[in-house]
């Protein structure tokens, strides 16, 4: 259809329709969390009995134990963040490493190379887990019947939450560096070579600073997608459960507005955390 030429109201109404059912059906169950996070009841659904801070806050009186008085779900909370922390830096760095080797290396074997890199993207996340809790167990015995030494970190605990979240985020920052990386204008390194700067000082004044937007973007991702991941984490974790494991323990018992709580809660931080970044996008843009 020509944009100029005037579209039928049917086909307006059509679209308008369609828009608002689509955003009607992807934002109405995060308002309902939202607001019910603020509910005076003891269940986290309709209908409202009115406006309470108490599943935030908590309340002695009524028994009521909110968000920032729950030591088990803040502690959940910073195992979560702690995790992210671990895989953003490992994802980060082994995806820029592997974002040169894919576009500047001149090997035999780089693109099938290219293209094992893309599998954990495409493995269900439950199979990821069993198959590195089953290798590093392996290992972990392996080791102790040998040498008689007890290696932990092989052990269901945090340091394979960090390995199995790793495993498959650190493919997909490969991927966002690596597009940024193709774009790149190579004669710029050429010309600071030229002048005579070191093939260290180009890359920390030129490549990676072109990079860096890339990266940042990479690092948001895979700090949302580890804080969020459940399937995979579920087959690694130990004792100390990250906060997705722990709402799934409490959603088993019975839930309640702390729940809906936490959520609003990760919500407000997601899109602050989005916000932040596009407005540093903007700024460096202009």
């Amino acid at each position: 259809m020509i944009p100029s030429l005037p579209s039928p109201r049917w086909l307006k109404a059509t679209t308008l329709l369609y828009l608002g059912g689509f955003l009607l059906f992807l934002f109405l169950p995060l308002v309902t969390v939202g607001v019910f996070a603020f509910n005076d009841a003891e269940y986290p659904a309709p209908p409202w009995h009115g406006f309470t801070l108490d599943w935030f806050l908590g309340n002695e009186a009524s028994g009521r134990v909110g968000l920032f008085r729950d030591e088990e779900l803040l502690g959940s909370l910073w195992t979560s963040f702690v995790v992210a922390c671990w895989v953003t830096v490992l994802s980060v760095a082994i995806g820029t490493l592997n974002a040169f080797l894919m576009e500047r290396g001149r090997f035999r074997g780089r693109e099938a190379l290219s293209l094992l890199m893309l599998v954990p993207l495409v493995v269900p996340g439950v199979i990821l887990g069993i198959s590195i809790l089953a290798f590093a167990s392996r290992i972990a015995e392996l080791v102790n019947d040998l040498a008689g030494l007890e290696l932990e970190f092989l052990r269901p605990g945090l340091p394979l939450v960090v390995l199995g979240q790793f495993s498959y985020i650190a493919a997909i920052a490969t991927v966002t560096i690596s597009a940024r990386l193709k774009r790149f204008d190579r004669t710029l390194e050429e010309a600071a070579l030229n002048l005579g700067a070191s093939r260290a000082a180009v890359l920390r004044t030129i490549t990676l600073p072109y990079l860096r937007p890339a990266m940042i973007g990479s690092a948001a991702i895979a700090f949302l997608m580890s804080f969020e991941n459940f399937n995979t984490t579920l087959m690694l974790v130990g004792s100390d459960a990250p906060l997705t494991i722990m709402m799934y323990g409490r959603m088993r018992e019975g839930a309640t507005p702390v729940l809906n709580a936490v959520s609003l809660f990760l919500m407000v931080a997601s899109a602050l955390l989005a916000l932040t970044l596009m407005r540093r996008g903007e700024r460096r843009d202009a």
